[in-house]
C-alpha cells in the first residue's frame, strides 16, 4: 500500500485542532487523528467539528478503548470518525464487540498493543479477533518513566520489523519516534506514518509546537510518500 501520513491532534482545544488540521492538510497529510487529549476535552463535539471541517477525510478517533467498545464505537462512528482504536490488554470480548460495531457502522479498527508482555504475540492476536490495522506502541508515561530511572528509552522501533512480520495487516509505530525515524517507518515495512507529539506538537503542554508548522510538514510528507508502494505483512 502507498504510505499514509497521519497527524495525532494531541489538543485539549477544538479550535486549536481545527487549525491544525487545516494546515496540515494544506502540507499533504492524508488522515486526521482526533487524539485522546482531544477526546477528554471535546468528546463528540470535537469528532462532529473535525467532520464538519473536513468532510472527506479519514479520521481516526484514539478512543483506547477497554470496555464498552460497541458503544463508544457506534457513538464515534455516528460523529464522522472513520477509524477508531481499541487495546489489545482489553478483554477478547470487548475487542470483539468493536470489531462487530466497527462492521456495523463502517468504521475500520486499529488494535493499539501498548504494555503487552509481548508485544508480537499482542499484534498476532488483534489481527486474529479482526482488527484493520495494528498500532505497535509504546506509551508516553512508560517511556519517560523508564527514562527517568536512568535506563535506555524503550522504541516502537526495536520490535517494529518483527511486529510488521508477525501479521498480514498495516501496522503503525508510535511512540517518542524523532522525525527521522518516523519518517523511516516505511523501511521497515509500516505504512501509516503518524505525526504528534514531540514533532508537531508540544508534549508537555498539548499545544501546536512552534516555527514554520507547515513548511515542515509539507518536506516531511513529500519524502514519507516518496516511498511509493510499501509491502504490508508476511
Amino acid at each position: 500500500m502507498k504510505p499514509i501520513v497521519q497527524i495525532s491532534l494531541d489538543l485539549t482545544n477544538i479550535d486549536e485542532a481545527l487549525e491544525t488540521a487545516a494546515l496540515a492538510m494544506r502540507a499533504g497529510v492524508d488522515w486526521l487523528e482526533a487524539g485522546t487529549p482531544l477526546i477528554l476535552a471535546e468528546g463528540l463535539h470535537g469528532v462532529r467539528k473535525l467532520r464538519e471541517a473536513f468532510p472527506n477525510v479519514p479520521i481516526v478517533a484514539d478512543l483506547k478503548t477497554m470496555d464498552g467498545g460497541y458503544l463508544e464505537v457506534e457513538m464515534m462512528a455516528k460523529a464522522g470518525a472513520t477509524h477508531v482504536v481499541v487495546m489489545a490488554r482489553a478483554h477478547a470480548e470487548t475487542i470483539k464487540c468493536v470489531v462487530k460495531a466497527g462492521r456495523d457502522f463502517g468504521a475500520q479498527v486499529m488494535g493499539d498493543n501498548m504494555v503487552c508482555p509481548d508485544m508480537i504475540e499482542g499484534a498476532r492476536w488483534l489481527e486474529d479477533l479482526g482488527c484493520d490495522f495494528i498500532i505497535h506502541h509504546i506509551g508516553y508515561d512508560e517511556r519517560r518513566g523508564i527514562a527517568a530511572q536512568g535506563h535506555r528509552m524503550p522504541s516502537p522501533l526495536d520490535q517494529l520489523r518483527e511486529v510488521v512480520q508477525a501479521v498480514k495487516i498495516p501496522v503503525q509505530a508510535v511512540g517518542g519516534l524523532s522525525l527521522e525515524q518516523a519518517i523511516r517507518c516505511p523501511e521497515f515495512g509500516a505504512p501509516l506514518v503518524v505525526l504528534g507529539a514531540p514533532l508537531t506538537i508540544d508534549a508537555d503542554s498539548f499545544k501546536t509546537a512552534d516555527g514554520d508548522l507547515e513548511s515542515s510538514l509539507r518536506l516531511i510528507c513529500e519524502k514519507i510518500h516518496a516511498y511509493g508502494d510499501v509491502v504490508v505483512g508476511r
